[in-house]
């Protein structure tokens, strides 16, 4: 899977699981935004796809750059980064303090399998 349709598959599983006007906006000047829903509670969700290998991780720069753009710019209610791998302990960090959801491979796996919640439960 390309990341293109890593976006297309995260947007399948908003929809798949209540939300409402789920648009793929990732592309040349997204600002960080990948995928803008709307949650089955009214929400305005905003997701930042990150299709990286496993031993690849996700750094606090990649978060710093989403968290700049991702209240300010897109409105988001519910910020959330997916990743096909992990986060590093900076990444975490950053996420937690601008509250930013963060779903690795295992968050993701969890919520495909409808074994663990959608990000904005």
């Amino acid at each position: 899977m390309n990341p293109r349709e890593f976006e297309h598959a995260v947007a399948y599983l908003c929809q798949r699981d209540g939300c409402l006007n789920v648009q793929v906006v990732g592309g040349a000047g997204d600002l960080g935004a990948d995928v803008i829903a709307t949650t089955p509670d009214g929400r305005r969700v905003v997701i930042q796809c990150k299709r990286y290998s496993p031993t690849n991780k996700v750094g606090s720069p990649d978060l710093q750059r989403f968290g700049g753009t991702c209240y300010s710019v897109h409105n988001a209610q519910v910020a959330v980064l997916v990743t096909t791998s992990t986060f590093t302990r900076q990444a975490i960090d950053y996420g937690t303090r601008q509250s930013i959801r963060l779903y690795d491979t295992t968050g993701l796996s969890a919520w495909a399998s409808r074994t663990g919640p959608a990000p904005w439960m």
